[in-house]
């Protein structure tokens, strides 16, 4: 086992360390600009507005849909239903269905932006659709992404980036995701353990490795009062950083939000043995073979187009 950079959930009392990674791993050559490295570099996380085009957008809705549809009966732990009811709220790995979502998932667009961000090749550690029905759509709680993949999988390093494809036009009101600003910079060592199993219910509703108020409140005094929404129009792009602490509300609104999710890891960032002690999560929720790099393909095939050289 190697050093536990990062120990959480080993104690009854929180406390707040900082980071002991970099954040942007590469020398900034790569398709963004300096501003807008600076910016995620300060605020842990980018909103590339537009980043697929409207016909792009249309194309994986359809997709997205027919999805949802040939799994909303199935009773796989691979398919999470929302608390109370039967809609569908997540699908995970559909990057390996070979097809579409597959060709999206190495689409060069978002790749090279991950390539740049983790100074190396990537692979998919995860992905899945994300669904947040109108009117019933439940909030998820705040949490470090990291944190969790730290503890129950085993990710020793702060070397990962999150890369979720707005599909439908996200508003203030119908439960985008929210972050605050900064709060990569500091590491959130949560209070309790780890229940046996617990994916099971932490999918639906994530309890343990979930801040606590105080430490929120601190991490929100450090951005200046500030928390943002990832608003913007469907086809935008939101790139955040592993350990960037974020969270969402309920949707009560009619319009419904919905979102294709790709965690990209560095390869130089292989996953271990869970720093719980406990048995690793299921490969759907943490993918261990990491020893193929993605290689990424044009930007409009996802269209059906061929690149012209």
């Amino acid at each position: 086992m190697n050093i536990d950079l990062y120990p959480s959930r080993v104690s009854s009392a929180a406390s707040i360390k900082e980071r002991k990674d970099p954040i942007i791993h590469s020398n900034g050559e790569g398709p963004l600009n300096q501003l807008e490295l600076q910016s995620y570099e300060e605020n842990g996380y980018l909103m590339k507005e537009k980043l697929f085009t409207d016909e792009e957008v249309k194309l994986m809705t359809e997709e997205l849909e027919k999805t949802m549809k040939d799994n909303q009966s199935k009773d796989t732990a691979d398919v999470i239903k929302e608390p109370g009811s039967n809609e569908i709220r997540s699908v995970f790995e559909i990057h390996k269905d070979s097809g579409f979502f597959e060709m999206l998932a190495k689409n060069e667009r978002i790749v090279k932006i991950a390539e740049q961000l983790l100074g190396s090749q990537v692979y998919i550690n995860q992905s899945r659709i994300n669904f947040k029905p109108g009117f019933k759509g439940k909030e998820f709680y705040w949490h470090s992404d990291f944190e969790t993949w730290h503890v129950e999988d085993g990710m020793q390093h702060m070397r990962a980036v999150s890369c979720s494809i707005i599909l439908t036009d996200n508003y203030e009101f119908n439960g985008p995701l929210m972050l605050i600003p900064g709060s990569h910079k500091w590491y959130v060592s949560c209070a309790g353990a780890t229940p046996d199993d617990n994916f099971k219910s932490s999918l639906q509703k994530q309890e343990a490795g979930t801040p606590d108020n105080e430490s929120l409140s601190w991490l929100t005094e450090k951005a200046g009062g500030r928390i943002d929404r990832a608003t913007g129009p469907a086809g935008s792009v939101l790139f955040f950083e592993s350990n960037t602490m974020h969270g969402s509300n309920g949707n009560l609104s009619p319009y419904p939000r919905s979102n294709v999710f790709f965690v990209f890891n560095s390869i130089k960032n292989k996953i271990g043995k869970p720093y719980s002690g406990q048995k690793p999560r299921p490969e759907f929720l943490a993918n261990r073979d990491n020893n193929k790099a993605i290689e990424a393909v044009p930007s409009n095939s996802l269209v059906g187009k061929q690149e012209v050289n």
